[in-house]
């Protein structure tokens, strides 16, 4: 019989390969010590233990986070008559498994009627049938409006769960190898990556606490960039189509996502053929994806089910605003009311400017400025123009240097520029420029003091931000935790100062400018924090608080805008003519000095 012959280790799983960033040389004797606590905790597993049996216990681990998190409360609570987004997601399920799809987007619009795309409503649907098998109570239409029963709420907090590791957990695993096998990073540093990416605080804190299903879109969209760095561009097509076919918010990544396909296109000759099968298979997706509802519509046509539900009901402006008319009475009539209401759902420009107190340009400017005095139509066209000139330099870099590293910051600068300066903004979007800064603690030297001291503020400011959201919703209590457990595991402020003084400051990779600026902010989140507990607003200013972290975090989140925006930029490989000639010219006049 042959002897047994272990495999073979690969080269970047060795001890050695253990870079700086994530372990530190101890003085006077070979060995190695963490960095940062998230590193002491999986130490035992740098050397001896499989990932294969590391990665299922990080994955019970953060689902326990998740699952007590959901012990909180939510949106809405108890607060009727409209309850809040756990009643809204509840209400969807109730209406898309008692009526027919024709008439989703149509019943009784006032009181949480659809506004999220075709695959919101399938999901819906499913969750709604699987759980009237359990309770049919939960879904009854119309009658189950404002139902708090607790196994209910187990019910929906466990969808959520389950649709995370089904969607998000899975594409943040491959996403995540694949950018440390791109850079040749250990796969132990990997796993601590994942971990840090896993426990993001405001992801959990918003589809776990205050309730959402953010992460299903999340979760195609990192599908959608680990395709693409695979050099799968049509599967990141298929992926992406399917984020925005589930949330509209995905269109936050559309600007970056199709300057590189057209660079991929382009760069560095035409490829008329990719081009066209990229847009094929674009269009294809949407099809597939709107096809049971405008299908369905027309089934319902020839069964005389009408989609209007009543007489008072108007038309899409959409289909009223054809230059054409258009005959009811056609085959096709169904699918065009099916298209045009989806759309004017989907896209509620009728809403207003801004929603509720958020972070972005436009909030900080009505703060000293009441914006509301101006035409919607004009603030419209007005915002539009902004974002476009925002985003165009990241749309421009990307399609000029279409290399797979710099997709995720492309995605993050376009996404800042949309979440700063585009129409009807939630508080709770800044996950979307979040999602692809904190993916890049993965990436070279993404655990380094510089990435995880820029990538680690973003998100602290990001969370800090929706703590008056999370505060409506009594989310103290997790929000602290979460908020707090994260800055400890990545020697963050406020829980550690060893960023910015510690041993890994002396390295030179954070310049004094970047340590003053984020102390500074770390600063007033506490002092902000301590102020809005303890000293209560003028009677005629008690939104005093919440005015003053809209305009803070306005300011924050711009400076993260130009970061990632100049990241791009010198990553590309855009500068390196002008940095070349400033050095020459530097070492000219140090040799006259001479």
């Amino acid at each position: 019989m042959a002897s047994y012959k272990p495999r073979r280790r690969r080269k970047e799983d060795t001890p050695d390969a253990i870079s700086r960033d994530v372990a530190r040389l101890n003085p006077g004797i070979s060995s190695s010590s963490p960095q940062f606590p998230l590193a002491s905790f999986l130490w035992p597993a740098k050397n001896s233990v499989s990932q294969w049996v590391t990665l299922p216990l990080i994955l019970m681990v953060v689902g326990l986070f998740r699952w007590a998190t959901g012990f909180w409360g939510y949106s809405g609570f108890s607060i009727p008559p409209m309850y809040g987004d756990l009643e809204a997601q509840r209400h969807w399920m109730e209406i898309t498994t008692h009526l027919p799809i024709s008439q989703w987007y149509f019943y009784d619009l006032p009181y949480w009627g659809l506004d999220y795309p075709p695959l919101t409503a399938y999901h819906s649907w499913l969750l709604g049938k699987i759980g009237s098998i359990i309770d049919p109570r939960w879904f009854a239409l119309d009658t189950s409006r404002g139902f708090e029963d607790q196994l209910l709420k187990v019910y929906m907090r466990a969808t959520v769960l389950v649709s995370e590791y089904l969607v998000y957990i899975p594409a943040a695993i491959i996403l995540n190898r694949k950018l440390g096998r791109m850079r040749g990073v250990s796969t132990w540093e990997s796993l601590v990556a994942l971990v840090a990416i896993l426990m993001q605080p405001a992801t959990i804190l918003i589809d776990h606490a205050h309730f959402q299903y953010n992460t299903v879109m999340l979760g195609f969209t990192l599908a959608s960039i680990s395709s693409m760095l695979a050099g799968r561009a049509l599967w990141g097509c298929v992926f992406f189509v399917a984020a925005l076919c589930y949330k509209q918010m995905a269109l936050y990544y559309a600007p970056a996502i199709f300057a590189y396909l057209i660079g991929i296109c382009v760069v560095p000759k035409a490829n008329v053929g990719r081009l066209l099968a990229i847009a094929f298979v674009t269009i294809l997706s949407f099809a597939i994806s709107f096809a049971p509802l405008l299908l369905g519509s027309i089934f319902d046509q020839y069964r005389e089910i009408p989609a209007l539900t009543t007489k008072e009901t108007p038309l899409p402006p959409l289909i009223t605003s054809l230059p054409f008319a258009v005959n009811e009475k056609s085959w096709y009539f169904p699918s065009l009311l099916q298209l045009t209401q989806s759309i004017h759902r989907i896209f509620p420009f009728a809403r207003g400017l801004f929603e509720d107190k958020v972070a972005n340009m436009w909030c900080a400017i009505h703060t000293v400025h009441k914006l509301h005095d101006y035409p919607l139509g004009q603030m419209q066209r007005i915002s539009t123009v902004i974002t476009l000139i925002t985003i165009w330099p990241s749309m421009m870099i990307i399609s000029l240097f279409p290399y797979r590293e710099l997709l995720p910051w492309a995605m993050a600068s376009t996404a800042w520029g949309f979440f700063l300066c585009s129409f009807q903004v939630h508080e709770k979007s800044v996950l979307l420029p979040l999602l692809p800064m904190t993916i890049l603690l993965g990436s070279e030297r993404g655990l380094g003091t510089e990435m995880r001291a820029w990538i680690g503020w973003a998100n602290m400011l990001g969370v800090w931000t929706l703590f008056p959201l999370l505060k409506r919703d009594e989310l103290r209590m997790p929000y602290g935790v979460l908020t707090l457990l994260w800055a400890y595991l990545l020697g963050l402020p406020p829980t550690s100062l060893s960023l910015y003084f510690g041993r890994q400051s002396k390295n030179g990779e954070l310049k004094v400018l970047t340590k003053m600026l984020h102390l500074a902010f770390y600063a007033v989140m506490m002092a902000w924090h301590a102020g809005e507990a303890f000293v209560p607003p003028p009677e005629d200013k008690p939104d005093l608080w919440v005015v003053l972290n809209v305009l803070i975090g306005f300011a924050g989140f711009g400076i993260c805008f130009l970061w990632c925006s100049w990241q791009l930029i010198l990553r590309s490989g855009l500068m390196e003519d002008y940095f070349g000639v400033r050095m020459r010219i530097e070492a000219a006049d140090r040799k006259k000095k001479q």
